[in-house]
C-alpha cells in the first residue's frame, strides 16, 4: 500500500508498517488503529507519512467514542498500564508508617542493644506484601519531617532495592536479603555526630572524613547480627564505592563491589536527592534519573542504572503532571530511547520534553 501524508490521514485509519520516529523508536505498531489524539503526536515528532491500509473505519455514532478506543496507543512495552497508587489511608502507607516507626527505634538503639531482626524482617515482609502499590516516582510518605530523613531513605530504599532486584532478575532468595541491604546501610550514620549530618553548609575536610566513617561503622555494627548475610553487612560498607575505584572508604572498583551494594547505591541515590533535607529541597525525580544516568558512566553500575530508569518511568498514558513551569498536564506518549522526557499534553496542545529541554517534569500528580 502507498504512504499516505500525515495531514491527510483520518482517524480510524489503520497502520500495516511500524511508524518509526528520526531516534529510531517505535512510534506506532503494525495494526494500529489512528485516534484522533495520534495524528497530533505523529506531527509532534515530525512524521512526514505513513503506510495505511486506505480503508477508513466507519464513523462513530453520535454520543459514541471511536471503536479503536481499546486499541494501544504505543506499542508494547512502552508503557505500562497499572493502576494508579492508592490514596494516603492505603494499607501499604499503613504498614511503611509501621516500618518507619520500628526502623527509628532500632537506629537509635542501634550498638546499645541487639537489632529485633525478627521483628523487623516480620515488618518487612508485611510492607513488601504490598508492593503492587509502590510505584518508585509516585509514592509519597504521609508526613515527611525532615528530621526523619535517614529513616524515610531508609525504609524507601529497602522497598526500592527490593524492586530492583526483581527487575535485575535476581534470584527470588537474594530479595529478602537485598531489602534488609536497603533498610541497614546507613546504620552506621546512627555513631556519627548529628550535626555533621544536617549541618547545611559544605563540609570541612576532616568533617568530612568523619561522615565517611559511617561505612565501617555501618559494618561494625551488622558483624554479628544474625538473619542477614554477608551482602547486607557488605552493603554497609560499600554503599558509596564507585565502580570506577573513586569511592569510598576502600576504593574498590565495580568488580570487587558486592551486586546488593551496587543495587542499593542507586536506590539510595535517588531517594537522598528526591528526599526533602533541612538544608536543600526535594529535586524532580526526572531530573534525579538524568544524574544518575550521568553517574552510571564510571559511578555507578551502568546495566543496574539503565533498568532501573527503564522501569521507574513505565507509567500508564494519562498519568497527570507538572511541568517545572507549573503548567498541569497529562503523559501521552513515553519514548523509550528518551523514558525521563515523555510528551505531555497540556490544554490540547503537546509540550515534547525531548525538544523542549529547558522544561521537565517536577512531579507526579495522579
Amino acid at each position: 500500500m502507498p504512504y499516505v501524508a500525515v495531514s491527510e490521514i483520518k482517524p480510524g485509519s489503520k497502520i500495516i508498517k511500524d511508524v518509526v520516529t528520526p531516534l529510531g523508536g517505535t512510534l506506532f505498531t503494525k495494526g494500529k488503529v489512528i485516534l484522533p489524539r495520534d495524528l497530533e503526536i505523529l506531527q509532534a515528532f515530525l512524521i512526514q507519512q505513513v503506510e495505511i491500509e486506505g480503508v477508513q473505519a466507519a464513523e462513530p455514532k453520535p454520543g459514541e467514542g471511536p471503536k479503536a478506543a481499546k486499541t494501544n496507543t504505543v506499542k508494547a512495552g512502552a508503557v505500562v498500564n497499572e493502576a494508579l497508587l492508592s490514596k494516603s489511608n492505603s494499607p501499604l502507607h499503613d504498614e511503611y508508617d509501621k516500618m518507619l516507626s520500628l526502623i527509628k527505634q532500632c537506629y537509635r538503639s542501634a550498638g546499645a542493644a541487639p537489632l529485633p531482626m525478627l521483628e523487623l524482617r516480620g515488618q518487612l515482609e508485611a510492607l513488601i506484601a504490598h508492593l503492587k502499590d509502590y510505584h518508585v516516582l509516585k509514592f509519597v510518605p504521609r508526613a515527611l519531617r525532615e528530621e526523619d530523613y535517614n529513616y524515610h531513605n531508609a525504609v524507601l530504599s529497602s522497598l526500592t532495592s527490593y524492586k530492583l532486584a526483581q527487575w535485575c532478575a535476581y534470584p527470588q532468595k537474594d530479595w529478602m536479603q537485598v531489602a534488609f541491604a536497603g533498610l541497614l546501610h546507613d546504620i552506621g550514620n546512627t555513631k556519627v555526630d548529628n550535626f555533621l549530618l544536617h549541618k547545611p553548609m559544605t563540609l570541612t575536610h576532616s568533617e568530612a572524613e568523619e561522615v565517611r566513617k559511617h561505612t565501617t561503622l555501618g559494618y561494625q555494627i551488622l558483624r554479628t547480627v544474625t538473619a542477614i548475610n554477608e551482602g547486607v553487612r557488605l552493603t554497609a560498607l560499600q554503599h558509596h564505592e564507585k565502580v570506577d575505584g573513586t569511592g569510598y572508604p576502600l576504593h574498590l572498583d565495580g568488580t570487587q563491589i558486592h551486586a546488593y551494594a551496587k543495587i542499593v547505591a542507586v536506590a539510595d541515590i535517588f531517594h537522598a536527592m528526591t528526599l526533602e533535607k533541612s538544608y536543600r529541597k526535594a529535586q524532580s525525580p526526572y531530573l534525579v534519573l538524568e544524574q544518575i544516568l550521568k553517574e552510571s558512566f564510571g559511578k555507578l553500575d551502568p546495566a543496574i542504572v539503565q533498568i532501573f530508569i527503564q522501569k521507574a518511568t513505565e507509567l500508564y498514558n494519562g498519568t497527570k503532571v507538572r511541568l517545572s513551569d507549573g503548567r498541569h498536564g497529562e503523559i501521552i506518549f513515553t519514548d523509550r530511547s528518551n523514558p525521563t522526557r515523555p510528551m505531555v499534553q497540556i490544554e490540547g496542545k503537546i509540550v515534547n520534553l525531548m525538544l523542549e529541554r529547558e522544561l521537565y517534569i517536577q512531579e507526579i500528580i495522579a
